[in-house]
């Protein structure tokens, strides 16, 4: 039974639990084999074999060729190098197209580029939550150096039109990237269905450990790195491997290939039969995100006339998550829930179920009833 230590998870977008396949690959590259890939002796040829396989394994879950996986410490240095990488491997061209629900660890570069003299466009989104092409399209440029969109949005889940954008920006011999943190492993992502140059996987997303993460690049992009140092991954993030960090990427890639159809299946079932039980139970509740355009294991629901941090707070046996942020003197709802044109007393109603491998048909019974006897409770409070 779950209890406030042991709550039934349900925040799978925030992190996952490194699977046990991925755990017994990793182990003796953590015991025995301690070598540095650059090493020329045998545990160092071990050590760069053992990276090598990992590529391979990311580059096969992606559509894409073993020397186009570079990898990081993360999704947020991932997207740095993209996208700083590229700003200035192109300095002739000196504009940015985004999105205006872009995560801190794209937002944030972008940002740190329009300080430095580079334009940045943000293309607005619909009422559902998917960036507007028609709007996208518009504010390419002739000097636009780079497209960065978000493959999944990791509040709503809702999947953006990238490969329809790609499209267009590549014509205006603009380079993409596409975040696709939360999308890898729960959908297809194939980077020649996208049309992208460049891509990010996050480990912590898909089962492997926190700390890892991988960039696709394209053969011939223009990218300069950031970070100064040794040769590896050919220069553009140097630094000894995080071999044992590595293998778990590979082994998580190569799990989700596996099992991705099955997986879809499962928590598409799960999702639709908690979205049902929350409706049948709340009353006026609400779905925040396109209803089909959206990643199989998302639920971003609001709760009507109370607070999601609130209704969180009332059902310790629930581990999730509001999109809003807490700060002193107040709480501000969720920035993705505003741009899609919710007031914001109904967007701080919001809050994001998430599912994943170990979420099971009895823990979204036992979750729905939870959160809803909390919302009731709330809003009897609310009403005396």
């Amino acid at each position: 039974m779950p209890s406030p230590e042991r709550p039934i998870y349900l925040d799978y977008n925030a992190t996952t639990p490194v699977a046990p396949e991925v755990l017994e690959a990793m182990l003796p590259y953590l015991r025995d084999e301690f070598g540095n890939p650059s090493s020329t002796h045998p545990y160092g040829r071990r050590a760069k074999q053992a990276v090598e396989r990992a590529r391979a394994q990311v580059a096969a879950l992606l559509g894409a060729r073993a020397e186009e996986i570079f990898f990081t410490s993360g999704g947020t240095e991932a997207n740095n190098l993209a996208i700083r990488g590229v700003a200035e491997a192109r300095p002739e061209r000196r504009h940015v197209l985004t999105s205006t629900i872009e995560h801190p660890a794209t937002e944030r570069p972008c940002l740190h580029l329009e300080r430095q003299g580079w334009a940045v466009s943000r293309a607005g989104v619909d009422a559902e939550g998917r960036v507007r092409v028609e709007e996208a399209a518009s504010a390419l440029r002739d000097d636009t150096a780079l497209v960065t969109l978000i493959h999944a949005h990791n509040e709503t889940g809702v999947l953006q039109p990238v490969r329809e954008l790609a499209a267009q920006a590549r014509g205006r011999g603009a380079v993409v990237h596409t975040d696709a943190a939360q999308s890898v492993g729960k959908v297809p992502v194939d980077v020649e269905v996208l049309g992208v140059d460049l891509l990010t996987v996050v480990g912590h997303k898909l089962y492997a450990p926190k700390g890892v993460g991988a960039l696709y690049v394209r053969q011939g992009t223009p990218l300069k790195p950031f970070a100064l140092g040794g040769g590896q991954e050919h220069g553009l993030r140097p630094g000894t491997e995080n071999v044992p960090y590595v293998v778990g990427l590979g082994a998580a890639c190569e799990l989700a290939q596996g099992r991705l159809a099955q997986d879809t299946a499962a928590l598409l079932e799960l999702r639709e039969r908690l979205w049902w039980r929350l409706q049948a139970e709340v009353p006026g509740m609400r779905l925040a995100g396109h209803h089909t355009e959206r990643l199989p294991n998302t639920l971003n629901v609001r709760f009507p006339g109370v607070r999601g941090s609130v209704v969180l707070a009332g059902a310790p046996e629930v581990a999730a998550s509001t999109g809003s942020a807490c700060h002193e003197g107040g709480e501000t709802a969720s920035s993705v829930l505003l741009a899609m044109g919710l007031p914001p007393e109904e967007a701080l109603g919001a809050v994001r179920l998430t599912l994943g491998h170990g979420t099971t048909a009895e823990d979204v019974d036992v979750a729905a009833s939870a959160l809803a006897r909390a919302w009731r409770g709330a809003s009897g409070q609310a009403g005396r």
